[in-house]
């Protein structure tokens, strides 16, 4: 039986994600799902605008009824569990839960709860809605993952997006390329040149410094990192013709990537976050379905 849970891509098999995808690019062009009457709960213990509200607007598209949590009114501020006040709300009967936390896998502590579990980002290792919307706007563009390559630039140690991007896209048989400062380098990963990756890269997706999760001041000011990793228009033209841009967003303009970028024509991040409510659509039904 399919679990009703999306708690890590890896967890997944390529049929399953191709599926999700496939789903999504129907309901993008035009199939109808309806889930009126079902309760969805959205649980961010984090900031957030693109993946919080896309959820949010997926479930209004879906039919379904929406809770939105806010810790700042909750038992949070009297000492209460991360795992009680997602309990509680598994107890009101609600359908399907959404939850986005600092804490790396969060969901570890949730196995005695039976309401389905949608992971909307964990800490610094998986964000899995966003990978796949990344995947449908390089499917959409390319109609294939296996052969292309992808250079991945900026903040990699910190970013969630880069650790769950890498590998679900070498399961898909792409190429990785990796670029860092020394600062911002996972050793797990090889690195190469900003510059010589852009030239070789089908897809191009730049990440933001997560300042947030910093523990000591950047060693490089803003200025120096722009000039170092930033995407600019003369970088822009260094990429293959048909090469495209992504980026999870928020994007920091004019850190990683210049004003005069952000809509040029191998630009692709606003379509992402068109793809995302699909994506998110397509992963709620798969939550809320009965078979």
């Amino acid at each position: 039986m399919m679990t009703k849970n999306l708690l890590r891509l890896k967890d997944l098999s390529v049929d399953e994600i191709q599926d999700i995808l496939t789903h999504a690019q129907n309901i993008k062009n035009g199939k109808k799902i309806d889930h009126q009457g079902k309760i969805v709960a959205n649980l961010f213990f984090e900031p957030s605008t693109r993946t919080h509200y896309s959820f949010v607007t997926a479930e209004y598209k879906l039919g379904c009824k929406i809770i939105d949590f806010s810790p700042a009114a909750s038992s949070l501020t009297k000492g209460e569990t991360f795992y009680d006040t997602v309990k509680t709300f598994s107890m009101f009967g609600i359908d399907a839960i959404v939850i986005r936390s600092v804490q790396n896998e969060w969901y570890k502590e949730l196995k005695n709860i039976k309401t389905p579990l949608i992971n909307a980002g964990d800490g610094t290792l998986d964000h899995p809605t966003q990978t796949l919307l990344d995947l449908l706007t390089i499917q959409q563009e390319f109609k294939k993952f296996k052969g292309l390559t992808a250079l991945i630039v900026g903040d990699i140690l910190h970013s969630r997006v880069a650790h769950s991007n890498i590998d679900m896209m070498r399961r898909l048989g792409m190429h990785i390329l990796v670029s860092a400062p020394k600062e911002f380098r996972d050793s797990q990963y090889e690195y190469i040149d900003f510059e010589d990756g852009l030239k070789r890269a089908d897809v191009v997706n730049m990440l933001r410094i997560q300042n947030e999760r910093l523990t000591d001041k950047m060693s490089m000011n803003i200025a120096e990192y722009n000039k170092l990793f930033g995407l600019n228009g003369a970088r822009v033209k260094m990429m293959k013709p048909k090469a495209i841009i992504i980026h999870p967003a928020p994007v920091n303009r004019n850190v990683e990537i210049n004003d005069d970028v952000m809509e040029c024509s191998k630009s692709r991040i606003f379509k992402q976050i068109e793809n995302g409510v699909f994506i998110r659509m397509a992963v709620i039904d798969r939550a809320l379905r009965t078979k």
